[in-house]
C-alpha cells in the first residue's frame, strides 16, 4: 500500500481513470490513479488566499517565509485539500454523487511549494449501502496527493453518498 493514513493492506484492482462511478463501480480495494496532474503557481496561492482572506505570511511574505524551516513560501494547505479531491471528482463522483458527507482524517506530511506538480491518487476504504437510501451508498475514499518527488503532501479521507445504478 502507498504511504497514506493508516490502514489494512488492501489486495484490489487497479484502473486508470474514468468518468464518474455508480455505487456498484466502487468496491473497496478500488484505487484509481487520475491522469489529471497540476502544477501549482504563484497566483493559484495569492488567489486562494485573497478569496479566503488569510493573510498568514507564511503563504504571502518572501522575505518572512525565508526566515521559516521552510526557506521560502508554501501554499496553503487548504488549497492544496480543495485540488485534490477536486482532481478525484471526474474519475469517481462525477454525475453519481448525492452529496459530501464529510472528512474523516486530512493529513500534510510534507509541504507544497510553490512549482511543485502534484498527482491524485484515489482508493475505497469502505462501501455500504444506505440505511435510509435505497437508491444509494456511502463510501470512503483515501485521497493521497504525492509531489514530482513522489513526498506524499495530502492524504484525506472523505465520505460520500453515491447513487446506486439505475434500474
Amino acid at each position: 500500500m502507498e504511504e497514506g493514513i493508516e490502514g489494512d493492506e488492501r489486495d484490489g484492482q487497479v484502473v486508470e481513470g474514468t468518468a464518474g462511478r455508480w455505487f456498484e463501480d466502487l468496491p473497496v480495494g478500488l484505487v484509481v490513479r487520475h491522469a489529471l496532474t497540476r502544477t501549482i503557481t504563484e497566483a493559484d496561492n495569492l488567489l486562494f488566499c485573497a478569496l479566503t482572506h488569510n493573510p498568514q505570511p507564511l503563504h504571502l511574505d518572501a522575505e518572512f517565509a525565508a526566515g521559516t524551516e521552510f526557506g521560502q513560501r508554501i501554499v496553503n494547505s487548504l488549497f492544496t485539500h480543495g485540488l485534490v479531491v477536486g482532481v478525484s471528482v471526474g474519475d469517481t463522483t462525477l454525475g453519481t454523487t448525492v452529496a459530501n458527507l464529510g472528512f474523516e482524517e486530512t493529513v500534510f506530511p510534507a509541504p507544497v511549494l510553490l512549482g511543485d506538480t502534484l498527482r491524485v491518487e484515489t482508493e475505497v476504504v469502505a462501501a455500504r449501502a444506505s440505511n435510509s437510501r435505497p437508491d444509494a451508498g456511502i463510501v470512503t475514499f483515501e485521497h493521497r496527493a504525492f509531489n514530482q518527488r513522489d513526498d506524499l503532501v495530502c492524504a484525506t479521507r472523505r465520505n460520500a453518498l453515491m447513487r446506486r445504478r439505475p434500474d
